[in-house]
């Protein structure tokens, strides 16, 4: 509540005291993130079947900031986080066709432990009174810490296999909001991987993975900043 009366305040009023004023003329600045995510998959397929769904849910993630000013616009950012998350794929019945199956072995749990690791190039406009918006984007990496692509069983015994190291590209937006203690960001940023995810079964008809051309992740993060 008090936060939403200082930026209602701030936007919407006439007072023009700005507050925190000489906090972006710092070289360097250091700073953390709290949020959210919501993590997908994009498939490529070999033949025209029905799609593999995907059910999301929405994990969380927190992590530090190093912030380098390059102009009065142009910042340069590294944040390394942690990231949660878990996704299930079901697929339809007609990728087993010719298969015993049984209905476990229409779902796969895929839990995800990220260290996620961008560097972003930050664009902003002129300060606003006590805001600033701004876009970002940039490239990231990401070590999969629940990944098991080395793990010599595979779907024929239940286990649908990840690789551990992903690239990604990356861009959004935010605004910052100049408080009287602090510099608070609220932020939405889309992330896309450049990579195929998907280690394949060792039998190449594999109705997990036989018809799988290329399995990349794709998220959106909604991110709070504190500076």
């Amino acid at each position: 509540m008090l936060l939403t009366q200082s930026v209602n305040a701030q936007l919407f009023s006439k007072e023009r005291i700005r507050n925190l004023d000489n906090i972006d003329k710092k070289r360097l600045s250091y700073g953390y993130t709290l949020g959210v995510n919501s993590y997908s998959f994009n498939f490529d397929y070999v033949q025209d079947k029905k799609d593999i769904l995907v059910e999301k849910s929405t994990g969380f993630n927190v992590g530090l900031i190093g912030n380098l000013r390059i102009n009065e616009y142009l910042d340069l950012r590294l944040e390394p986080t942690a990231v949660f998350n878990t996704r299930t794929i079901t697929y339809d019945e007609s990728y087993f066709t010719g298969f015993e199956y049984t209905d476990s072995d229409l779902t796969r749990e895929i839990r995800s432990t990220y260290i996620h690791i961008p560097l972003l190039l930050k664009i902003s406009t002129k300060r606003l009174n006590n805001f600033k918006p701004f876009i970002v984007g940039g490239v990231s990496t990401a070590l999969n810490l629940s990944s098991n692509e080395n793990n010599p069983d595979d779907n024929s015994n239940g286990q649908f296999r990840i690789k551990k190291n992903m690239y990604f590209y990356e861009i959004g937006f935010g605004i910052d909001f100049y408080l009287y203690f602090f510099k608070f960001t609220p932020s939405i940023r889309g992330i896309f991987a450049i990579n195929d995810e998907l280690v394949r079964d060792v039998d190449p008809n594999s109705p997990w993975t036989g018809n799988i051309h290329s399995m990349k992740t794709q998220g959106i993060f909604i991110n709070f900043t504190f500076q």
